[in-house]
């Protein structure tokens, strides 16, 4: 499936020029890939369809049927026959890729966790070395997308399932080849639904739907093993030791907070009930209103131990009963672990075992 024409960078220049002029100022949200730190994601979630498929010709027909159409939040997406080669672009969308055994033909770097310069986390350098592959072609567009790259790596499909693109972006990136763009709001796509969109994107839905079942097999297992997990109330929440007047909450609609019910957990209601839209991926709070998080079992966040004792040492901060009794786990910014927190099946089979380990630690601290 190679039949597209390829665009040289000068006219893919020319085309996101016009694209701009005509867009004005744009409200859509920039490409810029979410770093899993404090002020990452800048979107609202959107309404969970965690094992629906996205839309084709026949619901009934599996991978088999072509073409393959895809709704999304730029309209649709038509799949004329099985992509041969595939890119993809910004956060985890190449781990579901070589999650299903396949190699894309290139795909963005990390821009969060990365402890070399090689662009890529820990569990997609075990796959890549799984798969035999030593020199991926990595397109280094963490500053905005390198649409020349893109083209150059000549693909069938490029995938952006979890990503911020704007429409501007999915116009100029449809001249390379057919998008699969997020379902419905940028940086809200579940790991479940990433594989969904990607997979069928691939003409791999049977495969994508086998994926979601190991993985989620293999969460339940892990998580079997910690029963101390099972109701407790949990809230993500981000502390900055520069400004202490305030705090950030990532709410269960966002991907960080959906995975802690997933493992058995809950948010308090003196977070959900403060949530006046259900789509919104974040709650920003005063730290006034630090009495939200009394509720709350146990605290997860960004941060080290130094944060920690700056926390502790605040005045209104410091009354937060999970942090009183340190029941509370800081995942290092910007390493391996803290970018985990936006799942997908590569990510949580590498650092499950880890983080399960450091919230049944801090659980353990409620009745010391």
């Amino acid at each position: 499936m190679n039949t597209k024409r390829k665009f040289s960078f000068i006219t893919l220049f020319i085309t996101a020029l016009f694209a701009l002029v005509l867009a004005g100022c744009s409200s859509e949200p920039s490409n810029s890939t979410p770093a899993p730190s404090p002020a990452a994601n800048d979107a609202a979630n959107t309404e969970k369809t965690q094992t629906d498929a996205p839309a084709s010709k026949d619901e009934n027909s599996g991978n088999s049927e072509y073409p393959i159409v895809i709704k999304h939040a730029f309209g649709e997406t038509v799949i004329e026959s099985k992509p041969e080669r595939v890119a993809t672009i910004q956060w985890a969308n190449h781990d579901v890729v070589l999650a299903l055994g396949v190699v894309p033909v290139g795909f963005s770097a990390a821009n969060y966790g990365v402890q070399d310069d090689s662009g890529l986390l820990p569990w997609t350098a075990a796959k890549l070395k799984e798969l035999n592959v030593s020199e991926p072609n990595v397109f280094q567009d963490t500053d905005g997308l390198d649409f020349e790259a893109i083209s150059d790596s000549n693909p069938d499909v490029i995938l952006a399932a979890y990503s911020g693109i704007t429409q501007e972006d999915y116009d100029i990136l449809s001249k390379i080849a057919p998008v699969v763009p997020y379902q419905s709001k940028p940086w809200a796509t579940t790991w479940r639904e990433q594989v969904l969109f990607s997979a069928t994107g691939m003409g791999m839905k049977a495969e994508g739907e086998q994926l979601i079942k190991d993985t989620e097999n293999l969460v339940k297992e892990k998580a079997s093993a910690y029963p101390q997990l099972q109701g407790k109330k949990v809230a993500w929440v981000n502390f900055s030791a520069k400004d202490m007047s305030k705090f950030h909450i990532y709410t269960p609609a966002d991907p960080r907070g959906d995975f802690l019910i997933e493992l058995g957990m809950t948010y308090p209601e003196s977070i959900t009930s403060l949530i006046t839209d259900p789509t919104s991926y974040s709650l920003n709070l005063s730290a006034e209103n630090a009495d939200a998080l009394n509720d709350a079992d146990i605290i997860i966040g960004y941060g080290d131990e130094s944060l920690y004792e700056a926390v502790k040492a605040d005045s209104l901060l410091s009354k937060i009963p999970a942090i009183q009794r340190g029941s509370v786990v800081f995942i290092g910014n910007g390493t391996p672990l803290a970018a985990s927190g936006n799942p997908n099946p590569l990510s949580i089979s590498f650092t499950i075992d880890e983080y399960l380990k450091l919230i049944a630690g801090a659980i353990d601290k409620i009745n010391e």
